[in-house]
């Protein structure tokens, strides 16, 4: 069964990122902004997106997306979060076959994208793992329970 976003999904992230959700229809966003560094990013889920008949069973029914300055970042059909008010942070995930992609968004005001990651990676050794590939590796990882039941 596909994931979707509940009204206290959206209530964790709120906690988490400690800023409100604005609705406007279907879409909840978050405007986070730091006076300190003066970075702003707007985070929009979208909790249910209409898809081509002939694509309705692919998952890609919601899409989380970021806005900032000088970059868009989008996640399609995500599979599960992780939202970790220790970490201050939110991970988006999107989960097909052996790959991951996660948005992670910051409550500092910071944002990253990691896509196309082997979920094996989650399991090896991180003191192997070559630099290039140890931070989304680690990002990652903790989100791995979300995907016991997807396969």
């Amino acid at each position: 069964m596909a994931f979707s976003f509940t009204d206290e999904d959206i209530k964790r992230i709120e906690d988490v990122l400690e800023v409100p959700a604005k609705w406007d229809g279907k879409v909840a966003r978050f405007e986070l902004y730091s006076e300190e560094s003066g970075r702003r990013i707007a985070l929009e889920i979208h909790t249910s997106v209409p898809v081509p008949e002939e694509i309705e069973d692919s998952g890609h029914s919601n899409l989380v997306s970021v806005y900032a300055t000088s970059s868009f970042l989008q996640l399609q059909g995500c599979t599960g979060f992780i939202a970790s008010k220790e970490l201050g942070e939110v991970i988006f995930v999107a989960k097909t076959g052996h790959a991951a992609n996660g948005l992670v968004v910051e409550r500092a005001v910071g944002c990253s994208l990691y896509a196309n990651v082997d979920t094996r990676l989650f399991s090896t050794d991180f003191t192997l793992l070559p630099p290039e590939l140890i931070m989304s590796s680690v990002a990652l990882s903790i989100t791995e329970s979300l995907f016991d039941d997807l396969g």
